[in-house]
């Protein structure tokens, strides 16, 4: 496909999405590209580069984790210890890898925005950050706690927003003893460092 012409490319690239895609996910993914679209408008950031990013979040989702794994081993991508045992959490990495082979996506703040949707990672760029958050307050999303109210935080300050999704899943993941990727802490703990400046 070469260099994407983002507009151009939008409905090829949403057909494929489409046909690769469970019809809960695929309506999950459209949601995502959509808020992100809102969001990159009230922040003033590329309209067209949100929608992208969004639309290929979750491009590598249609695999078992067996699978994902297998491909990351047989691409070198690289999986920490905690991937090792959830193979699911990598398919934000794998999702990257997709949206540049086999999508054409060169924009390196697309794929960045993608690599990062699911941990976040310390002094995220916009448009990581609202893919992360998008991620969580897409409509069709109805079940995670304080979701009204992260969703009107969300066009009014989107680091605050960032937080409180960040400390939600780690309580959640603590509540129910889950496996934790240190880069969810480390992120956390540095938007909570950024807000007490």
């Amino acid at each position: 496909m070469g260099k994407i012409e983002i507009s151009e490319d939008m409905d090829q690239i949403r057909k494929k999405i489409k046909h690769t895609l469970e019809k809960r996910r695929y309506e999950h993914t459209i949601g995502v590209s959509y808020t992100a679209a809102a969001m990159a408008m009230r922040y003033d950031l590329n309209v067209e580069q949100a929608r992208l990013a969004g639309l290929l979040h979750d491009c590598a989702k249609y695999m078992t984790d067996a699978k994902i794994k297998e491909v990351c081993v047989e691409h070198h991508i690289e999986i920490n210890e905690t991937e090792q045992k959830n193979a699911f959490l990598l398919h934000a990495k794998l999702g990257a890898y997709m949206a540049e082979h086999e999508y054409g996506v060169e924009d390196p703040d697309i794929l960045s925005a993608i690599r990062w949707h699911t941990t976040g990672h310390p002094d995220m760029t916009p448009l990581e950050k609202i893919i992360f958050v998008a991620d969580y307050i897409e409509p069709n999303r109805q079940q995670a706690p304080h979701l009204k109210a992260i969703r009107h935080l969300a066009f009014i300050d989107l680091d605050e927003a960032l937080r409180v999704i960040l400390k939600d899943t780690l309580d959640y993941l603590n509540s129910i003893h889950g496996e934790i990727d240190g880069m969810t802490e480390e992120t956390y703990l540095y938007y909570m460092k950024e807000e007490g400046k």
